[in-house]
């Protein structure tokens, strides 16, 4: 039988042209804007895309005019299929190029029979997970493909990603102390009638801190405080809490370590909000040292935790 693994993500911008390509099909997702009536849906979203998008053409030129995902998510496949042959390993955007379309049609010329899907966010959320298998589903019902397929929802939990992300953390504080730092835990926001209508996301964010605080003492890695906040507020209505600015000003030790727990592969959310538009937040609070850990991106823990994962399908 041949198979095949599609990663799933929402996509980032491979130039400046596609920035309004990604606000575009994001606050066309009745998963993000949730608005029962599809034309008073299509209406606010190209309402905020029209407020939004010079904005975040300039805020990309900051990052060098594009997103860092794509490229990074391409390594990510690359290392991937030389430890996975006996499946074909590909990726699947949402939002930007290559969409769920061309990728199912892709699988289907190569009489793929069996299709596992691993989405790249850690915990569960109809934002974002929900969002990524219903492109699929679209797909397959206009390519008129019924493959198996089968899934993998969330993987918080697994040893390997968690132990992963504290390689990432010791990475980040060269020959700093742990001891000397406040850690937080960054996660991007939502707002909150999409939690009280049900969604797992809050809960399992803070159940894999919770597992992160237990690993992090066994290796003696002892952070003066550590933190949970949410960042990338858009919408005026009320979003999770604390905000990272919120958790900033808050804060007494001034040296911090940032690592962007519900993200794994940088993209203009670390690279450009965590790292220059927070960092100008912390510098005019006077903290001394700011530091932002990188995304999981195709580290070889991270690598070791994906084949686990996908032998769990």
């Amino acid at each position: 039988m041949k198979k095949a693994l599609i990663l799933l993500n929402m996509g980032g911008a491979n130039n400046l042209n596609e920035v309004e390509v990604f606000l575009n099909n994001m606050f066309a997702d009745p998963n993000i804007l949730m608005i029962k009536n599809s034309f008073i849906r299509n209406m606010v979203g190209k309402f905020i895309v029209f407020k939004r998008k010079n904005i975040a053409k300039e805020n990309y030129k900051l990052i060098g005019g594009k997103s860092p995902l794509p490229e990074l998510t391409k390594k990510l496949v690359t290392k991937l299929q030389k430890k996975l042959p006996y499946l074909y390993v590909t990726y699947a955007m949402r939002y930007t190029p290559p969409f769920d379309y061309e990728v199912i049609k892709e699988l289907k010329e190569k009489n793929i029979e069996e299709i596992h899907l691993i989405p790249l966010y850690p915990q569960y959320s109809t934002t974002t997970t929900k969002s990524s298998f219903d492109g699929i589903e679209i797909a397959l019902k206009k390519l008129n493909y019924n493959p198996i397929v089968k899934k993998i929802d969330k993987f918080y939990e697994d040893r390997f990603y968690n132990e992963a992300i504290i390689n990432r953390i010791k990475e980040s504080l060269l020959n700093n102390s742990a001891n000397e730092f406040d850690l937080i835990f960054s996660a991007h926001g939502l707002p909150q009638k999409i939690i009280d209508r049900g969604d797992t996301y809050q809960k399992e964010i803070e159940e894999n801190i919770k597992i992160l605080k237990e690993m992090l003492k066994e290796k003696n890695m002892n952070f003066k405080n550590i933190h949970l906040a949410y960042q990338s507020k858009v919408t005026p209505v009320k979003w999770l809490e604390p905000s990272l600015e919120n958790k900033l000003n808050a804060i007494d030790n001034k040296n911090i370590v940032i690592y962007p727990i519900s993200f794994i592969i940088d993209n203009s959310e670390t690279d450009f909000e965590l790292s220059i538009e927070y960092k100008e937040i912390a510098k005019n609070l006077n903290f001394k040292k700011f530091i932002v850990s990188k995304c999981l991106n195709d580290s070889d823990l991270f690598m070791k935790a994906l084949i686990k994962i996908e032998n769990k399908i």
